[in-house]
C-alpha cells in the first residue's frame, strides 16, 4: 500500500476526533488568559516606550562613576549567578533544537546474522539481514507541536531570567559600592569626632582641678567618647562584611576595594511621572513570569493531545540472503513499509489526572505572573517615593549643619566670653555629629533610591 494511502486512511479514521481537538493548535495568548490583570497587560505591550526613559537607559549611562563602572563590569563578566543564568539559555536552547527535530523521521542500522546447525555442529549456512529502518510520527494532533512551542517559550523565559539576574547584579554591585562609600565615610567623621571628645575629656578633667566643673560633666564627656569608640566598631564591622559581599558578586577572594567616600555624592536628576503599564512589561522578571506561564500552558495542551490518537508510518530497505526458510547466496534487496494507528482507550486514569495536574500547574503559573506583575508595580511606586523624599530631606540635612556648624562656633565663642558653659558646647558637637550621621545616611538613601528605581524598571537590559 503506498504512503498517500495509508495517510488517507488514518485521516479519515480521526477527523471525528479533530473535530473536539482544536484548542491543543492554539498558540498562547497571554490576552485569552481567564484574568483581567493580563489582558491590560496584553494591552500594555503593544504600546511604545520611550526610549529615553529611565529603566531604557543604559547602565553606564545611569552609574558613571568609573570605579563603580569597572566593579560592574567585572561582575557581569565573572559572577557565578550569572554565569549559571547563561548555561541555563544554553539548555534551553539545546531542548529547543531537539524538540523542533520531532518533525523529521528517525533512522537505524541494525545488522543482524546467524547460521544455524544439527546435532553435529554442522552450520547449514549463514544467513544475514542489513536494513535501514525509517520511522516517522504525522503530527496530526499536535503532540510535537506543543513539545516544540513549550520548549521555545523555556529558551525565552531563560533568557529573560538571565537579564533579571542580570539586573540584579547590576543593583547589587552599586548598593554595595554605595555602602562601602557610606560607612567609610561614617568612619572617617567617628574617628575625627573621638578625636576631638578625647581632647574634650581632659578639658573637663583640667576645668575640674581648678573648680570650674563637676564630675558629672567630666563622667558625661567620657561616656560620650567611649560610645563613638564603640559605635566605631560596629562600622568596621560592617565594612569589612560588605567588602566581603562585594568580592563574592565579583567572584573573587575577600579583599578591602579602594572606593572613595561619600562626602560629595550627587544624586542624578530624574524626572518621575506616573509609571505605564508598557514600562513595567519591559522588566526581564515579568517576561520571565509570562513565559512560565506560556510554558505551563503548553504542557496542558500536550497533556489534552495524550487523549488522541498517534499515528506512525514505518519503512525498511535493506539487503539480506534470508526469504523465510531459505538461504541464497547471493543475497537481494528488500523493502518494506507500513502504517499504524494507536488511540489510547483504557490507561487507568493517568491521562485524566495528568491532564487535571496541568490545569493546576497552569492556574498557579497564572497566579505567580500576577503576583510578580503587582509586586513589579509596588517596587517602581516605592522607589519612586524613596527618591522624591530623600531628595527632599536631603535639602533639610543640608541646612540642618549648616546651622549646628555655626552653633558650634558660636557656642565656643560665649563659651570663651564666659557666657556659656562647656557641657553647652559637648552639646552642640553631639548634635553635629548626629547631624552629619544622618546626612551620609541620606546620601546612602538617595543613592538606593537611584538603584532600586532602575532595577524596579528592569533597567541593564
Amino acid at each position: 500500500m503506498k504512503v498517500k494511502s495509508i495517510i488517507t486512511m488514518a485521516v479519515v479514521l480521526v477527523s471525528a476526533s479533530m473535530l473536539t481537538s482544536c484548542h491543543i493548535y492554539q498558540k498562547f495568548d497571554i490576552e485569552k488568559q481567564d484574568s483581567a490583570l493580563a489582558t491590560e497587560y496584553s494591552k500594555a505591550k503593544t504600546e511604545v516606550v520611550d526610549s529615553t526613559s529611565f529603566g531604557n537607559l543604559r547602565w553606564e549611562e545611569v552609574f558613571t562613576d568609573p570605579v563603580l563602572a569597572d566593579l560592574i563590569r567585572q561582575a557581569l563578566a565573572q559572577n557565578v549567578d550569572l554565569d549559571n543564568a547563561k548555561l541555563n539559555v544554553d539548555i534551553a536552547h539545546a531542548n529547543m533544537r531537539g524538540a523542533r527535530l520531532g518533525y523529521l523521521p528517525s533512522l537505524a542500522l541494525s545488522a543482524q546474522g546467524g547460521a544455524g546447525g544439527n546435532k553435529s555442529f554442522h552450520l547449514s549456512g549463514w544467513n544475514y539481514t542489513i536494513p535501514l529502518t525509517a520511522s516517522w510520527e504525522i503530527d496530526v494532533f499536535a503532540k510535537t507541536l506543543n513539545s516544540k512551542r513549550g520548549a521555545e517559550a523555556s529558551y525565552q523565559r531563560m533568557k529573560d531570567y538571565q537579564q533579571a539576574v542580570r539586573s540584579q547584579i547590576i543593583g547589587a554591585v552599586a548598593n554595595c559600592y554605595y555602602g562601602i562609600a557610606a560607612l567609610q565615610s561614617q568612619i572617617k567623621l567617628s574617628e575625627e569626632t573621638a578625636e576631638i571628645w578625647k581632647e574634650n575629656v581632659e578639658v573637663m578633667k583640667n576645668y575640674k582641678t581648678i573648680g570650674m566643673t563637676n564630675e558629672a560633666a567630666v563622667v558625661q564627656a567620657e561616656a560620650n567618647y567611649l560610645g563613638i569608640l564603640a559605635n566605631l566598631t560596629d562600622l568596621r564591622t560592617s565594612l569589612h562584611e560588605l567588602n566581603n559581599s562585594l568580592a563574592l558578586l565579583l567572584r573573587k577572594q575577600p579583599q578591602i576595594f579602594s572606593i572613595p567616600n561619600l562626602e560629595d555624592y550627587a544624586a542624578p536628576q530624574i524626572a518621575l511621572n506616573d509609571v505605564p503599564m508598557s514600562q513595567l512589561a519591559s522588566r526581564p522578571d515579568v517576561r520571565a513570569a509570562e513565559g512560565a506561564l506560556a510554558v505551563a500552558y503548553y504542557s496542558t495542551n500536550s497533556a489534552r493531545a495524550a487523549f488522541y490518537p498517534t499515528l506512525s508510518i514505518s519503512a525498511n530497505y535493506g539487503f539480506t540472503n534470508l526469504f523465510g526458510s531459505n538461504i541464497i547466496n547471493p543475497g537481494d534487496w528488500i523493502s518494506s513499509i507500513a502504517g499504524s494507528l494507536v488511540a489510547p482507550i483504557f490507561s487507568r486514569g493517568k491521562l485524566k489526572a495528568n491532564l487535571d495536574a496541568t490545569k493546576a500547574q497552569q492556574k498557579q503559573a497564572l497566579n505567580n505572573f500576577e503576583n510578580t506583575l503587582l509586586s513589579a508595580s509596588a517596587e517602581v511606586s516605592n522607589a519612586i517615593t524613596l527618591f522624591r523624599n530623600n531628595a527632599e530631606k536631603a535639602v533639610h540635612l543640608d541646612a540642618e549643619v549648616e546651622n549646628l556648624v555655626k552653633a558650634e562656633s558660636y557656642t565656643k565663642d560665649l563659651f570663651a566670653a564666659g557666657s556659656a558653659t562647656y557641657l553647652e558646647v559637648l552639646t552642640a558637637q553631639s548634635s553635629l555629629l548626629q547631624a552629619q550621621t544622618s546626612q551620609i545616611s541620606c546620601r546612602l538613601a538617595q543613592a538606593q533610591a537611584v538603584i532600586n528605581l532602575y532595577q524596579s524598571l528592569g533597567g541593564g537590559r
